[in-house]
């Protein structure tokens, strides 16, 4: 099969150029398909990344509703495997237990995806229900990372962050209850933007109160993709339990202009937790270069009990995921979660949160509201918080101790484990605030490094600003340039 680009050409070409072309008439969707689902098919062996590509809208992209008017029309999108689903496709969630799970409905992001234009044409690999820190379970699969398949790529939108950073996608969906676009896309240097709550919709299978530390977005590796991305994909579905809001102007618009000078905290003290030495090496190296900028940059935190608020989000995702598992029990008629197809700590979840009392979701909602207050306040005087993604390196593959797959007794103490590692992405989840993970660090083994900034509620237009003003000073080169050891050009 003939190809219509070069791979190089390929490479150098984000959504927005891709849709152009598409635009212009220079190239059709189902030519950007085949080069796509070559890429795939040439970089998914070494990483285990896409489950599943739907040949027949390769073939015909506009067979399942892709608007051909839409804003990015033609683009090729990978879904993950969990969250909105898409009318008669699998979604499988990462698990056995899940298997041929075949919804008849898309939800409402996927109609506002297909009306952007996307092409809607495979899906990526999550771990078990999103719950853990990498997609790695050998019965379903083993996600590596790019850069060095040593590697994991880390999670939950794992094979979506290798895809993209492997060159096959420009752009590929993710979700992040705790990190989940952000972490994955900070080890494998993309760009990964958490929206702030009231962008984009999860209707119709959970609602806003309780599903509202998890949001919907992207990665990406342009700062413009992304923003076009949001701008054609958020809104809120009929009957939204809250306020769902749009910007002054669409943010493909705004970050074409630099924002102001900023007033921009460093931290990597977070309640219990410290990054490494190096990692906070990287962050003042961040810091020098934002001041370079212009910006003003300092040391500083919120004041608030963050014991109490990682506490608070453990006891959050314990009684969500095991209402969640419930759910799936009760569909099939079981009383209990089956062992040979639920992985132990999502069982152990469901056992210690599936009779939790409304009494401690509403302490834990108490201190939701302290936590977030803290952080409004913060944000009076402060503009941006910048800290590292992770406070410890990329784990190899095979590393079970942040799995579900682990053997853990103690799902506290595992919950505890996870938070020293990912201690800087869960809180604005909490605070439904927006953040942004960027590549501009490196690990001490030469992998990619995000560096996170967040910002006060609604304020993602400005992450957009700050990053697309940083992506012009390095001359567009994120990770200085550099290319993953598996990617579609070699």
């Amino acid at each position: 099969m003939t190809l219509a680009m070069s791979w190089e050409e390929w490479a150098s070409h984000d959504a927005c150029a891709l849709a152009e072309k598409v635009r212009t008439g220079e190239l059709s969707a189902a030519e950007l398909a085949q080069q796509a689902a070559a890429g795939i098919a040439q970089t998914n062996p070494a990483l285990d990344a896409v489950l599943e590509v739907f040949d027949d809208v390769v073939t015909d992209p506009l067979r399942d509703g892709l608007n051909p008017q839409g804003p990015l029309a033609g683009v090729p999108f990978l879904m993950k495997d969990l969250g909105p689903t898409l009318k008669g496709r699998l979604q499988e969630q990462g698990s056995l237990f899940m298997r041929g799970n075949r919804p008849t409905q898309d939800t409402w992001l996927t109609s506002q995806m297909r009306r952007a234009g996307l092409n809607l044409m495979g899906r990526t690999t999550t771990p078990e229900f999103g719950v853990c820190s990498s997609a790695e379970n050998p019965a379903v699969c083993v996600t590596r990372n790019p850069w060095n398949t040593e590697y994991t790529t880390c999670g939950s939108s794992a094979g979506t962050a290798a895809m993209v950073a492997a060159g096959a996608v420009p752009l590929s969906h993710a979700t992040d209850g705790g990190g989940s676009i952000r972490i994955p896309a900070g080890f494998n240097g993309n760009i990964g933007l958490k929206a702030s709550r009231g962008v984009f919709s999860i209707a119709p299978h959970l609602s806003d109160i309780s599903g509202y530390v998890s949001t919907q977005g992207c990665q990406s590796r342009t700062v413009r993709d992304t923003a076009a991305f949001v701008d054609a994909c958020r809104g809120g579905a009929p009957g939204e339990f809250m306020p769902y809001w749009s910007p002054s102007e669409p943010y493909s618009t705004l970050i074409q202009k630099d924002p102001g000078r900023l007033r921009i905290a460093l931290s990597h003290e977070w309640g219990d937790y410290r990054a490494t030495p190096h990692m906070v090496a990287e962050l003042e190296r961040a810091g020098r270069f934002l001041e370079g900028l212009g910006h003003h940059v300092e040391w500083a935190l919120p004041q608030t009990d963050l014991r109490a608020a990682f506490a608070a989000q453990t006891t959050c995702y314990i009684s969500n995921f095991a209402q969640v598992i419930n759910g799936m029990l009760a569909s099939r008629g079981l009383e209990r979660p089956p062992a040979d197809l639920i992985e132990p700590i999502n069982i152990r979840i469901w056992e210690a949160g599936k009779d939790m009392s409304y009494t401690e979701r509403h302490k834990m909602q108490g201190v939701f509201n302290h936590t977030a207050r803290a952080f409004g306040a913060f944000f009076e005087d402060w503009d941006i918080i910048l800290t590292p993604i992770t406070a410890l390196p990329t784990p190899r593959v095979g590393t079970t101790e942040y799995l579900t797959t682990s053997d853990n007794p103690d799902v506290l103490d595992w919950f505890g484990n996870l938070w020293k590692f990912f201690a800087y992405t869960p809180l604005s989840n909490l605070c439904g605030i927006p953040a942004i993970s960027l590549p501009m660090a490196r690990q001490e083994n030469g992998l990619p490094f995000g560096i996170q900034a967040q910002a006060k509620q609604a304020n993602d237009g400005l992450l957009l600003q700050l990053a697309a003003q940083i992506e012009r000073a390095l001359g567009g080169k994120w990770n200085d340039g550099r290319r993953p050891a598996v990617h579609v050009t070699h």
